[in-house]
């Protein structure tokens, strides 16, 4: 920290430091380099906010200190919306959520949930914000023109918030998408630049739609005569609810054929108007939303792959790394139920682990530091073997009872994990 505040203070001085060659920097060291930065943000407009209070002689409350967001589960998207917009001035607050009609406090297990359903409903097909690519398994901007691209906005919000709180979001984003919202890094002070431009090729839009990008490879290397037998001009075609549209990648390029001297330009303005120019709206207000949470010189040490491991964690699950690094409270790991445990655990699907983390942690992803980082707890619980196992997201606590056999665990654990959804007090 001290290195990056160095960085800050003397900036293109001659004075050496680490934060210049940011290539030497571990992604770990970065998260907490972020993390500290992000939480300096959060003490110093929380301050501010009190500060302004106390001069206008009005009495300060908890309250003012925290980004507080209450929703209602049956209207989520639309709640988030406008209490991010109506708050914006709040955004670089510590978060705080409330469901709406639910008893539960936010220690942390809330706002995890909240980003999982919200990023859940976004990103649902009938929704139409995002194209789900099946061949890539990755999602990408609609290109549909619509009156109002505030939405984008939010989900931009919601990454940036996603960092700047530490949580990690079950987002399949391109490498693409990470590179563009670093271009540039730091949001401009001129508003007529363009942001969310970033030189594209063919490999990343084989990373989005790679039977088009295969198309594209093929008609680059064809040794026949383009122009006659692919009889393509520099115009493409979009099919926007059910109308096909037309757009020239050059001027007058429904009157340009593609040849085998041209072809190349044609390629490249192709990619160019897929990845950035068919969606600059949608993406332009993605990008000002990420930045209006997540504006740090900080992003200045970051390459396009280490902002998605940030978002996004990884989706390797090491069960045996979690084993090893659990602590126990009430059990040791010698334990009989702790044993039995472990061996239902390592024996799961994929799919069941995911769900023991998600309901254990308000997440199936891992952070930076791998599974250690999560700090996960088994606690004795002293109620009846009747009884499901009970989570603590917010502290990544399993309340675990001493159940007699492994058939009863397994059973148990497995209602308990597929049915993980709402919070309660005891």
């Amino acid at each position: 920290m001290e290195e990056y505040h160095n960085w800050q203070c003397y900036g293109n001085s001659h004075r050496f430091s680490f934060c210049q060659h940011p290539f030497i920097i571990s992604i770990a060291a970065k998260k907490v380099i972020i993390q500290r930065d992000s939480e300096q943000q959060m003490i110093s407009i929380a301050r501010q906010s009190l500060v302004d209070k106390v001069s206008r002689r009005q009495k300060p409350d908890m309250n003012m200190l925290f980004l507080n967001v209450k929703v209602r589960r049956t209207h989520l998207v639309s709640d988030s919306l406008d209490e991010l917009t109506r708050k914006r001035a709040d955004l670089k607050k510590k978060l705080k959520v409330t469901f709406v009609g639910e008893a539960g406090l936010d220690m942390g297990g809330l706002t995890k949930e909240w980003f999982l359903l919200l990023i859940r409903q976004i990103f649902h097909p009938d929704y139409g914000m995002f194209t789900y690519h099946k061949d890539s398994h990755c999602h990408w901007f609609s290109s549909f023109k619509c009156d109002n691209y505030s939405e984008f906005r939010l989900v931009g919000a919601l990454m940036g918030l996603a960092v700047y709180n530490s949580i990690t979001l079950d987002i399949r984003f391109p490498p693409c998408c990470y590179k563009k919202l670093l271009s540039p890094p730091i949001v401009p002070c001129d508003h007529n630049t363009l942001v969310g431009i970033c030189d594209v090729t063919l490999d990343d839009l084989f990373q989005i739609m790679p039977e088009l990008a295969h198309g594209l490879s093929e008609l680059l290397s064809y040794e026949g005569n383009v122009e006659e037998d692919f009889y393509s001009t520099f115009q493409v075609f979009q099919e926007e609810f059910g109308v096909i549209k037309s757009y020239n990648l050059k001027p007058n390029g429904d009157k340009i054929p593609v040849t085998n001297q041209n072809r190349k330009e044609y390629v490249q303005l192709y990619v160019d108007f897929l990845l950035n120019k068919s969606i600059y709206k949608q993406f332009a207000a993605f990008y000002y939303g990420f930045h209006s949470v997540c504006a740090s010189y900080a992003l200045l040490l970051l390459r396009p792959e280490e902002v998605e491991i940030l978002v996004c964690g990884s989706p390797e699950l090491d069960m045996s790394a979690l084993q090893r690094s659990t602590q126990y409270e009430g059990y040791q790991k010698t334990d009989v139920t702790i044993r039995y445990f472990w061996d239902v655990v390592l024996g799961f699907s994929l799919d069941l682990q995911k769900k023991l983390l998600h309901f254990a942690t308000g997440s199936d992803r891992v952070p930076v530091g791998g599974m250690a980082d999560l700090n996960f707890k088994i606690s004795k619980s002293e109620t009846s073997t009747n009884w499901l196992p009970v989570a603590h997201t917010c502290f990544n606590q399993l309340c675990l009872p001493p159940y007699k056999n492994k058939k009863e665990l397994k059973q148990k654990l497995i209602i308990g994990i597929s049915n993980a959804e709402g919070f309660g007090l005891e």
